[in-house]
């Protein structure tokens, strides 16, 4: 019997229904690499996500970071996610353009696993975003129909052991290529650390890219970020396990913004992100990459 897969056509289908609902696009499963987290486990995850309204969660997997094989890791966080979370938690895979046979594995994210899109760590990988294989990715992922979610950090520095010392992702070059992409949909994950004012509203000018509030941090965060960007490129995002959901909720419980703008924010701006494309275009592409990665 064949085991059952997360569809895009599934995801918006479990889309909020209910005004209170919650949409987390940043929270990860399996361990941490450097220390054991309250909710490392999946199904301790899953049932703190459910209990505080959460009605869907795009899940990374921290063994994406470090890990070399990566088409395991994709697998375990297909199958962690249909065994433990009855289609709360969609799996977006780890895919490393600097490593070998990076396009089957993408192809394998879309078609195989069923993912609704994928999650890129360059500074854990080894490659910036001027290079060439990143923006090659950004297109075959776009004919995929796959959400690309780019996380610039994962941790404040002064966390970090001295032993792995990773340096944020430099966004510069991503507006450039970003416009030669047509129909990208890119998500930035704990981005507004040092990405704010001009240089950010700039970035989001340059095509259909989102942010997350992990990160935001000051009082009245939402209301002063979006005097920069417009509500319908802000999603909300915990980084659980490794940050607490409660905090990132609070950004939004302490907003004076109307409740439509916070709906907004808190699951209605990810309905536009779910659509895709026509299940046979997505399968041209597939077997378009397939034939090029033979040839």
């Amino acid at each position: 019997m064949a085991s059952a897969t997360l569809t895009p056509a599934a995801a918006l289908a479990a889309e909020p229904r209910s005004k209170t609902a919650w949409v987390d696009v940043n929270v990860s499963l399996s361990r941490w690499p450097l220390r054991r987290l309250a909710q490392d486990e999946a199904p301790a995850l899953v049932a703190s996500l459910r209990k505080q309204g959460v009605s869907q969660a795009w899940a990374g997997s921290f063994d994406g970071l470090l890990h070399k094989d990566l088409a395991a890791v994709n697998a375990q966080l297909t199958d962690d996610c249909r065994r433990h979370s009855a289609g709360l938690v969609l799996p977006f895979g780890s895919v490393n353009p600097a490593a070998p046979d990076w396009e089957e594995e993408l192809r394998r994210c879309a078609t195989r696993h069923r993912m609704p899109g994928i999650r890129l760590h360059p500074n854990y990988h080894g490659y910036g975003l001027d290079s060439p294989a990143f923006a090659r990715l950004l297109r075959l992922a776009t004919d995929l129909g796959l959400i690309v979610q780019l996380a610039l950090v994962m941790e404040d520095e002064r966390m970090m052991h001295p032993r792995l010392r990773v340096a944020p992702v430099d966004p510069a070059p991503l507006a450039e290529i970003v416009k030669q992409i047509p129909g990208l949909r890119l998500i930035l994950l704990n981005a507004l650390t040092a990405l704010r004012g001009k240089r950010l509203s700039d970035l989001l000018a340059a095509g259909e890219i989102y942010v997350e509030i992990a990160m935001l941090e000051g009082v009245a965060g939402i209301e002063t970020l979006l005097r920069d960007i417009p509500a319908r490129r802000l999603l909300f995002g915990s980084h659980a396990p490794l940050f607490y959901f409660e905090a990132a909720a609070l950004k939004l419980k302490e907003s004076v913004n109307e409740p439509a703008t916070l709906e907004q924010i808190r699951a209605g701006n990810t309905q536009r992100l779910l659509a895709t494309r026509p299940a046979k275009e997505v399968k041209q592409a597939s077997n378009g990459l397939t034939k090029e990665s033979r040839t």
